[in-house]
């Protein structure tokens, strides 16, 4: 039987797959971070189509996309507009700046300094912007979809830790298989004229199936015992001996938003540890800060996320 979220996730999959080839998973982290109203953080090495992905994401949402280039002399006033003087109504008026989109890609955002990184904090977190005393609402189904290179690359900022918070999911993108590759080559690799790769006939859709699948999502049962488990998980990551900064109550909303979605997904009644454990490294890697002996010693944030999830008893 087919759900409201499992129509969302279907009709969003048939759409994107016009265009990105080969990333299946990572469209279903982005249909479920949209319908928990959560914001996205991509990372992964250059040239894997992340900003064609949130391009193409926005035109089948049917709303406004804008694009911002991480760099180091960004201000944030180049995100989230200024105020300028209108001569025709002698006062000053506000022009808003990219972030007033549905659907706003921050590519390379760990090539911007922590003063614009920050700029963000309030959008993501409230879906508003303040700016000399006065409230700007963001639009009802605001997304944050960020990019990041890898830190060992040159020129970059770690994150701070507020600002790492705010992204309900992290989506590690590798290469594609050599089947999917060769795919992309085959489609796009034929013609020398530059062209959008975005077919103009491609759907849109409703935005009222998004309202029904998170009504849908929020109205599945959560027992007491499973909200036991996702507290066990968190307090895991905080007790845990080569974890610095574990898991935050945010970060535990986050996992428990993100297993609802996943539960409706799979037609179920009710949220399982199955779904905890499906969507947990997309929400908890990361917000961990590993001690500095750990990174030393190999250990990733994803492999400790592994040991927790192993070590940690699952409810009946």
């Amino acid at each position: 039987m087919n759900t409201q979220v499992a129509n969302f996730e279907q009709s969003v999959q048939q759409q994107i797959a016009r265009v990105i080839v080969g990333a299946e998973d990572v469209i279903r982290a982005l249909c479920i971070a949209l319908i928990a109203r959560g914001h996205v953080l991509v990372q992964g090495p250059p040239g894997l189509g992340k900003t064609l992905l949130a391009k193409t994401l926005a035109r089948v949402l049917g709303g406004e996309f804008k694009r911002v280039q991480g760099t180091a002399d960004l201000m944030p006033s180049d995100i989230v507009g200024t105020h300028i003087f209108d001569a025709s109504k002698n006062e000053f008026v506000f022009r808003r700046g990219p972030l007033f989109a549905d659907v706003l890609l921050v590519d390379e955002i760990n090539r911007t300094g922590p003063k614009t990184q920050s700029a963000l904090l309030e959008a993501m977190e409230e879906r508003q912007v303040s700016s000399e005393r006065d409230l700007y609402p963001l639009p009802e189904d605001f997304l944050v979809l960020a990019t990041q290179n890898p830190r060992e690359f040159e020129g970059t900022y770690p994150l701070p830790e507020s600002q790492l918070d705010r992204f309900m999911l992290r989506i590690d993108m590798s290469y594609p298989e050599r089947a999917a590759e060769g795919e992309i080559l085959k489609r796009y690799g034929t013609e020398l004229e530059a062209r959008d790769a975005i077919p103009a006939d491609l759907g849109l859709i409703d935005r009222d199936l998004l309202h029904r699948a998170r009504a849908e999502a929020s109205a599945l049962h959560v027992s007491e015992a499973l909200s036991g488990y996702v507290l066990d998980l968190a307090h895991a990551t905080r007790e845990h001996p080569r974890v610095a900064l574990g898991l935050s109550t945010r970060g535990a909303l986050a996992l428990l938003r993100a297993a609802r979605v996943h539960a409706g997904l799979r037609a179920g009644e009710f949220v399982t540890p199955d779904d905890v454990q499906a969507v947990a490294r997309w929400v908890l890697a990361h917000r961990l800060v590993l001690k500095p002996e750990a990174a030393l010693d190999g250990d990733t944030d994803l492999g400790v996320i592994g040991s927790i999830l192993d070590a940690t008893p699952v409810p009946r």
